[in-house]
């Protein structure tokens, strides 16, 4: 089964500095419907104006991964890490027994991401923090993983958490293939784009999840950018 969940369905949150859309229940969102999805806890689609940000604030026990879709995002925590990622690029936090941090815009631009949470195999743990750039064109047709607890996956930043942040970028017409595999729970959007998922046409920015033991074969109607989480 293909469950859909469009753009215009998802909770919505606009502070003014950050319009928020919320794939799954978060903050004052609330649906028991949409608790998460597996291991996944939090699919945020985040608009952060110019020159604005979250300020300090407290996590613990959570992997954070934050794909950048259009601008750039600076960090900084409580362990002394600083660091800017830009469009396209990823960075990850697992928070262990705890950290502060702040993710701010300081760019003239909205800046454009999807921050998603992941529950990790197990709490605690010493917090820490990664960026890394992934060009574009070494992910043109296929899927690349970008985060991930599996020890296979070496070049991806590491998670603490039996799970893959996938990305891929399609020109139209292009078809990729993902295996669920059993037990498991996938997640998808497309950042841009139009797409089809075995006959199920999906818009930029809608949500799809995927239940354990399917294959779906992904075609790009349009240009499309796609992540996609794959978790216990």
């Amino acid at each position: 089964m293909i469950d859909q969940r469009p753009f215009e369905t998802l909770g919505h949150a606009d502070h003014g500095w950050l319009n928020a859309r919320h794939h799954f229940s978060f903050a004052s969102y609330y649906d028991p419907a949409r608790m998460g999805w597996g291991a996944i806890r939090v699919w945020n689609d985040d608009e952060i104006a110019a020159n604005s940000g979250f300020p300090p604030h407290p996590h613990r026990d959570m992997e954070i991964i934050t794909y950048v879709r259009s601008g750039a995002i600076t960090h900084q925590d409580s362990m002394g890490n600083q660091g800017r990622t830009g469009a396209g690029d990823v960075q990850v936090m697992s928070a262990g027994t705890g950290v502060r941090h702040a993710e701010y815009n300081l760019e003239a631009e909205t800046t454009r991401i999807f921050q998603i949470w992941i529950e990790p195999d197990a709490p605690g743990g010493s917090p820490s923090w990664g960026a890394k750039p992934f060009p574009k064109d070494e992910r043109s047709g296929r899927f690349v993983t970008l985060a991930s607890g599996l020890a296979e996956d070496g070049d991806a930043l590491p998670i603490r958490a039996n799970a893959r942040v996938l990305g891929a970028t399609l020109k139209a017409g292009d078809q990729v293939t993902h295996q669920v595999g059993a037990g498991r729970h996938a997640y998808l959007v497309p950042a841009t784009g139009v797409i089809d998922i075995d006959g199920v046409r999906t818009n930029a920015r809608d949500g799809v999840a995927l239940s354990g033991g399917q294959k779906v074969t992904i075609t790009a109607i349009e240009d499309a950018e796609i992540v996609l989480v794959d978790a216990r």
